[in-house]
């Protein structure tokens, strides 16, 4: 009897388990939800430092009950400019959003705030994107739902316009200001 080499095997074998894995996650709920580790879990440690000119953001402001959007964004960012309006709708509203500015120049931000409008009650700002890294962002813009316990409830990828923002964030948002309303 012939003795297959484990070589001619082993090429079958991880071309088997890539299919079974990628079959896998074609199958979840929403394939193109990035999953966050700090679903309800407390909102990791804002930085310290305002954007010039701004009101700061801080650890107690997602601690005062009621619902906090924070918005990672950045001025030379399109999607960003693309979703400032509902922004400032957001905050036309009363619900309460605050930004996070990162990898940005200091002067530009501002300076695109005061001719787009600024829906923050407070800024952080993060040139090195620090926040940003240890929020789990993976490019702007990103929006994260925090309850009034400052726990995180909701993490969208992607501009807040259109179609995925009616569908897929707004339910979301609106179930957060429910929850928070029955407390």
């Amino acid at each position: 009897m012939a003795r297959v080499s484990p070589l001619l095997i082993i090429p079958p074998a991880i071309f088997a388990g890539l299919v079974a894995f990628f079959l896998v996650w074609m199958q979840r709920e929403n394939p193109d939800d990035l999953p966050s580790a700090f679903l309800g879990k407390p909102a990791p440690e804002l930085r310290t430092e305002a954007l010039a000119g701004r009101e700061i953001v801080t650890d107690e402001d997602l601690r005062q009950g009621g619902v906090t959007l924070i918005n990672f964004w950045a001025s030379w960012c399109p999607p960003c400019r693309a979703e400032h309006p509902t922004l400032q709708a957001l905050s036309d509203e009363g619900i309460r959003v605050a930004g996070v500015n990162f990898k940005d120049e200091e002067s530009q931000a501002n300076r695109y705030l005061d001719g787009a409008g600024d829906p923050f009650f407070g800024i952080i700002y993060d040139p090195q994107g620090r926040t940003a890294i240890n929020w789990g962002v993976t490019a702007p813009p990103e929006t994260f739902i925090v309850d009034g316990e400052g726990n995180i409830v909701f993490r969208f990828a992607g501009p807040l316009i259109g179609a995925d923002y009616q569908n897929r964030f707004r339910p979301e948002l609106d179930k957060a200001l429910n929850d928070a309303a029955k407390d």
